[in-house]
């Protein structure tokens, strides 16, 4: 902890860089500007390279790779969180103004996609609060909310968020009339950016590993890691994977023929219904949700990574915003044209920080262990999401699956990355993965904990957010009695929780009208289709 004046940080560490010497808070070598993170700075090394030039005669006391935005601080101010290749939140006490006199200033900020959690709070005597958990602020503020992801906060602006992150996909989905992409697809582009985008979250001091359920995203991250670390040999040592679900799930055996192929050090778990379901109390409270989808899907990867840090593995890999950059969710294939196509897919990434983000992030810290995940690497985005969607697009007719440019990008049968059937498998949610007796489970828990009465007096019970299903009424009760507040309720998003975005499924198929439930199995005539691998 670290106070001065009425200006409080405080911070409990998980050392991933530098265990030895960099605890936080960290300072700029004078001690005028003292930081709290949590994340991974990938591009300190350049950054530190680039201070050093700079400023010849200036120390660092550590090698950790944060301390680096105290020192950046000092030279660009508001403009430091731009230059960050990483995920993370902060916030920083500039205090180089009180020695004339002034007033100390703070400033905060998250990361481009919002992989790492941050809320903001305000008290009723007008102070300001930052937090990585919403728990944290729930009985201090008045009113307390996400902390936006992109975006950064500043004393000298109160009340003002800016958004620092402005990549060309935003500004083409924002223009009036929106510009939709028209870059060609590049096999060897995309492939190199990926790679690029894995191998810079191999930064690490401890052992790590990759979460592997044998689908696509997951398999082509641990196969990027298994070819660097054989080129890298003992430095490194065996890449450990690890998988979880049900007894005979899909994902245990996918996983298993994964893994064998990439000679991993591999971890399988299963667990059963009744243990997820004793689990959900711990689950709800750790990810601070009650979105169904992310509930559902959070519990196995909750139980999982306890399992992982009892290993001493302290982060992995993992394959989180491969469907939103690709619509690889099996709705897309219902979409109409490219400029639907698009637009879906910005709106998907701009959300993902309340959904498969919260849950990665949440789900793997509540037992310390940190989740990096390649898919939301600002230049691999940058190359994604520059590709016509024309070319993403999904063709029943011509067997293109969903993510069909990912698997050709890595379709390279004189050196396979994957099996062929892993590399053309089609999207399983994750939450069906790990078994389908997990959500039906689930949904028999709760019709019988819900009554038909409670669920027809919920508009009472819940005016704003609604649940409509006895199983979203039941997430809602438990969260209820953990976070009572009503800023802890609008901080998750609102509607029925639905596997796509209700208005996009809506205009793209009636049949979507009022869906309920997220499971990919509900996606009737696509879920049930099957692809002749030969067909690429």
């Amino acid at each position: 902890m670290h106070q001065h004046g009425n200006s409080f940080l405080a911070h409990e560490r998980l050392a991933i860089i530098d265990p030895a010497s960099g605890d936080q808070p960290l300072f700029n070598e004078d001690r005028t500007v003292c930081v709290a993170v949590n994340g991974e700075i990938y591009n300190h090394k350049i950054l530190k390279a680039e201070i050093l030039k700079k400023h010849p005669a200036r120390k660092f006391r550590t090698d950790s790779d944060c301390e680096v935005i105290s020192h950046l601080y000092e030279d660009l101010g508001a403009d430091v969180a731009s230059r960050l290749d990483g995920m993370f939140s902060f916030c920083l006490l500039d205090t180089r103004a009180c020695a004339a006199g002034g007033q100390a200033e703070f400033y905060a900020a998250r990361d481009p996609i919002g992989v790492t959690s941050l809320y903001v709070g305000w008290g009723r005597d007008g102070s300001v609060w930052f937090s990585s958990e919403m728990k944290c602020l729930a009985t201090e503020c008045a009113t307390f909310q996400q902390f936006p992801p992109g975006h950064y906060y500043s004393s000298k602006n109160p009340g003002k968020f800016t958004r620092y992150y402005n990549p060309p996909f935003y500004l083409a989905f924002e223009a009036s009339p929106m510009r939709v992409p028209s870059a060609p697809f590049d096999a060897p582009l995309l492939r190199d950016a990926f790679v690029a985008a894995v191998e810079k979250r191999m930064m690490s001091d401890v052992p790590f590993g990759v979460l592997l359920s044998g689908g696509l995203d997951s398999s082509l991250v641990a196969a990027i890691a298994a070819r660097k670390i054989a080129r890298e040999g003992d430095v490194w040592g065996k890449l450990h994977s690890f998988c979880i679900g049900l007894e005979g799930s899909p994902d245990l055996a996918a996983a298993r023929g994964v893994a064998q192929f990439l000679d991993t050090d591999h971890h399988e778990f299963t667990f059963t219904v009744q243990e997820g379901i004793d689990a959900l109390g711990d689950v709800i409270y750790h990810t601070e949700t009650y979105d169904v989808t992310s509930v559902r899907a959070s519990t196995p990867m909750f139980l999982l990574s306890r399992k992982i840090k009892a290993l001493g593995v302290k982060m992995v890999l993992s394959g989180e915003g491969s469907d939103e950059i690709f619509g690889g969710y099996l709705y897309f294939h219902k979409a109409p044209n490219r400029e639907e196509f698009f637009a879906e897919t910005v709106r998907k990434v701009q959300a993902l920080h309340q959904y498969d983000c919260l849950r990665a992030n949440k789900a793997t810290m509540a037992w310390g262990v940190e989740a990096r995940v390649p898919f939301l690497d600002r230049a691999f985005l940058d190359v994604a999401m520059a590709i016509d969607p024309a070319d993403k697009m999904i063709d029943r007719a011509a067997c293109r699956l969903e993510k069909h440019i990912l698997r050709k990008a890595f379709d390279a049968p004189e050196a396979p990355w994957l099996p062929e059937n892993v590399l053309w498998r089609q999207k399983e949610q994750f939450s069906d993965g790990v078994g389908y007796s997990w959500i039906d489970g689930l949904r028999d828990h709760a019709a019988a904990a819900v009554t038909d009465q409670q669920l027809a007096a919920a508009q009472y019970r819940y005016p704003d957010n609604t649940p409509r299903t006895k199983e979203a009424y039941f997430y809602r009760a438990v969260f209820e009695g953990h976070f009572p507040q009503k800023s802890a309720a609008d901080t998750v998003p609102g509607g029925p929780s639905v596997a796509c975005s209700t208005a996009a499924a809506a205009r793209w198929d009636a049949a979507w009208e009022g869906k309920e439930d997220p499971s990919g199995r509900a996606v009737a005539g696509v879920h049930e289709m099957a692809y002749a691998t030969g067909a690429k």
